[in-house]
């Protein structure tokens, strides 16, 4: 039986409940009204970049290349505004396009040259910071435009900006996934590659443009980090794909593809800086955190690989149990 959106969104968010009440036991200071708008401003730059991977995913692929990608995109807005002198509109949206023209790098090899999709974004990973530590010399480029922190720092009715573009990409993602042909086209790949090809869909088009908006994503978070920091750097985005991955295995996502809900990602992206902030806030060091952070990925696989034999396991005896009572109760 096909379990409802709302079965599947309400573990990961326990998960997230248990998490705060644990850290706000720990640490007082992380019911300040600060410390929850740190924690938005946080969950801005990697929920977007896991809206990408959590597509990639549900097709069955993996891609290990965005925070690269992000490295270099800082850079190339960063020479496009400091050194060139090219404005924002333009330069922002440039950046963008320029994320998801890096996303059909990956998806062509990947979809029509048919090379492993963790090879590719492996060399990808490997490639974007190299080429990022090629443009403006290979050192960080600071003070780009007093206008740029607005993109990220700016209000609207009192609330931050990052809080409507999160909210806004999120709508989409979930409208596309849930409500189109292309989203129904993205699950049935994940799920069953063959059976999707013998009912008509072009899979490899379908894998390449999830690479496509992977890269987008990773674009907008470019210019997310950028405006946060005013700066362009090659060392930006160190990690932030294994985040991702995490963010979306957590909430559900399976990594044999076909199965998961971007909205769980958002929680998985929450609960992944929630852990993190309140790591920070008990003043454990960067080395621990990294290590947790380990931890919890390597959980969400054993969880991921293991759910299925567990719930079965667990529908077994509940079944058995249940249809012992019956017999009782007809005795």
């Amino acid at each position: 039986m096909k379990r409802s959106p709302f079965a599947q969104f309400t573990g990961p968010l326990v998960a997230l409940l248990l998490i705060c009440i644990v850290v706000a036991v720990t640490t007082p200071s992380f019911l300040a009204a600060d410390n929850f708008r740190n924690i938005a401003l946080q969950v801005a730059v990697l929920s977007v970049v896991a809206i990408g991977s959590t597509i990639v995913i549900l097709t069955g692929g993996i891609d290990l290349s965005p925070g690269s990608m992000i490295a270099y995109l800082t850079m190339v807005l960063a020479v496009m505004v400091k050194l060139n002198g090219t404005s924002l509109w333009l330069a922002i949206p440039a950046a963008i396009a320029l994320g998801g023209l890096l996303g059909v790098v990956n998806g062509l090899l990947v979809a029509y040259v048919r090379i492993p999709a963790f090879i590719v974004t492996l060399a990808g990973l490997s490639a974007f910071k190299g080429i990022a530590l090629t443009v403006g010399g290979g050192t960080p480029v600071f003070s780009l435009s007093p206008d740029l922190g607005q993109v990220f720092y700016g209000e609207l009715l009192g609330i931050p900006l990052p809080f409507y573009y999160v909210l806004g990409l999120y709508a989409l993602a979930t409208v596309v996934l849930n409500h189109s042909k292309f989203g129904r086209e993205i699950y049935a790949v994940g799920g069953n590659e063959s059976a999707a090809r013998l009912s008509g869909i072009h899979v490899p088009r379908v894998r390449a443009m999830a690479f496509v908006i992977a890269g987008a994503c990773a674009g907008i978070g470019a210019v997310l980090l950028a405006a946060r920091l005013n700066s362009g750097s090659p060392n930006y985005g160190t990690l932030i794909e294994l985040q991702a991955i995490a963010a979306a295995v957590v909430g559900g996502a399976s990594l044999a593809g076909g199965r998961g809900h971007v909205l769980n990602t958002l929680v998985g992206v929450l609960i992944i800086v929630v852990v993190q902030n309140g790591l920070n806030l008990n003043a454990v060091s960067t080395s621990v955190q990294s290590i947790t952070i380990g931890l919890i990925i390597l959980l969400a696989v054993g969880v991921d690989i293991w759910r299925e034999r567990i719930t079965a396991v667990f529908v077994e005896r509940f079944g058995k149990r249940q249809s012992i009572t019956r017999q009782e109760v007809t005795q």
